[in-house]
């Protein structure tokens, strides 16, 4: 005000603050608010954040939640993690605000905000007495949640962390956690282990179906659910369907298929979302249906499949993924088929979200597809160069990702098939080989530092 030359009653009409409040403010008399914070930096044409580590001191010199929470959130919106992480330290000096630090943490999260909640579920993580309680367990989840990325690797050791706190959740989140985790193991390809969670979530959603329909408050249990109870019965009918396909036991997989298949005969929900769900585990019961005959030999169902998903977009890259696979399997030309839906094989910067399948997933999936696809060139076609460097993308993706399964896939073809190779495709998976190196070494380290 003095530097220019602005009386008190200017700069409180430019900052839209009451002249009385700025006065009782200036003297020391009242503690700033956080939209008085705001409004007091923007009229002096300051940063927003400009004053927020002074603030912080304030905010404890008498502690008052009603100060703080406004505080954090503002923090997230500017990404001053720092300064979230200097108030959670400050405030669990006291362990009664760990109650509501996990409120804010909850609001952060449902707001996306998942760097500034992941600060405070640590926090509240490391503070929580209770080492059975449900809002340590909470935390956990969410951490895990949040961590999820696209290094498999990374996703499988935070999910084996998690793991010890899955049964200390209410049941209707452990349901959708024990889906998140199905997601997890089979991306790292450990389809035992994804067939014991499906059969967990079948045995937990099950007994929370029937204990719905004998309740008066009918609706209670599907509002805690992400998706409604039959839902996840279906799911994980389907779940144990992909685990026996992945252990090649086809005929297991058809007794799965017709289970989800046969929803419409047990579902008592007639609603819209219940039909539209009925009629999403048929179509895949019809296209599963014919993947596992195929996959089992009965190669006449190839052209009813490629017709059958042809009316399907969002199942037609799986779809022919798997057609590479039994073309592999057993000695079939496809060609016809991959020109057929060539628009529909994705590259790997443009996989988004599809239909019901989750990006890592796809993006997992997209790796195997280029070192099958480059089986299949190899075995059917003279251009062994063009195969070769699908095995070198596929390696490329598969350390973008972490992921151990491909790049040892990956190694095997490329020594298998290295007298193919040109000279650019032996310096490149030289350069490829020393990134991998690299990641194993630091992958040492982080096991290390974790014992």
């Amino acid at each position: 005000m003095k530097q220019h030359n602005i009386l008190h009653s200017q700069f409180a009409d430019i900052a839209g603050i009451n002249s009385g409040t700025l006065s009782r403010i200036l003297q020391g008399n009242k503690p700033i608010s956080m939209s008085q914070l705001v409004a007091i930096t923007a009229a002096m044409g300051l940063p927003e954040d400009y004053f927020f580590d002074d603030y912080l001191e304030e905010c404890f010199s008498i502690v008052s939640i009603r100060r703080i929470r406004p505080f954090i959130m503002r923090c997230a919106e500017l990404n001053r993690l720092d300064c979230i992480q200097k108030t959670v330290n400050q405030l669990l000096d006291d362990l009664s605000y760990v109650a509501v630090l996990f409120e804010i943490a909850e609001e952060l999260y449902e707001d996306k905000k998942y760097s500034a909640a992941r600060i405070l579920y640590i926090g509240v993580s490391e503070s929580e007495k209770l080492q059975h309680s449900e809002r340590l367990a909470m935390c956990q989840y969410r951490l895990f949640l949040i961590d999820l990325g696209e290094n498999l690797q990374l996703n499988l050791r935070a999910a084996t962390q998690f793991e010890y706190y899955l049964y200390r959740l209410d049941e209707a989140v452990q349901i959708e956690a024990l889906k998140q985790l199905m997601h997890v193991y089979g991306t790292v390809h450990e389809w035992a282990k994804v067939d014991a969670l499906a059969e967990e979530m079948h045995r937990l959603a099950t007994i929370q179906y029937e204990l719905q329909s004998r309740s008066e408050r009918a609706t209670d249990e599907q509002k805690r659910t992400k998706r409604p109870l039959y839902y996840y019965i279906l799911y994980a009918y389907l779940g144990r369907a992909k685990a026996s396909e992945e252990c090649r036991d086809y005929e297991r997989a058809l007794q799965f298929v017709s289970l989800y298949a046969s929803g419409d005969t047990w579902i008592r929900e007639k609603d819209e979302e219940a039909i539209q769900i009925i009629n999403q585990f048929s179509e895949w019961a019809v296209a599963n249906t014919c993947l596992y005959r195929l996959m089992s030999g009965d190669v006449d169902v190839l052209n009813e499949y490629a017709d059958y998903i042809a009316s399907h977009e969002d199942e037609i890259f799986i779809a022919v993924s798997r057609m590479v696979q039994a073309a592999n399997t057993y000695d079939l030309n496809i060609d016809r088929i991959l020109e057929r839906f060539k628009d529909y094989i994705p590259l790997q910067s443009d996989i988004t979200v599809l239909g019901d399948y989750e990006v890592r997933i796809l993006k997992e999936n997209y790796i195997q597809f280029l070192s099958d696809l480059a089986v299949y060139r190899l075995n059917t076609s003279k251009d062994a160069n063009s195969a070769i460097h699908l095995i070198l993308q596929s390696l490329k993706l598969s350390l973008t990702m972490n992921s151990e399964t491909n790049i040892i896939t990956c190694f095997t073809l490329f020594e298998q098939y290295r007298d193919f190779a040109d000279l650019e495709a032996r310096e490149e998976f030289k350069k490829l080989s020393s990134e991998v190196h690299q990641l194993n070494a630091k992958k040492d380290v982080i096991l290390l530092g974790s014992l």
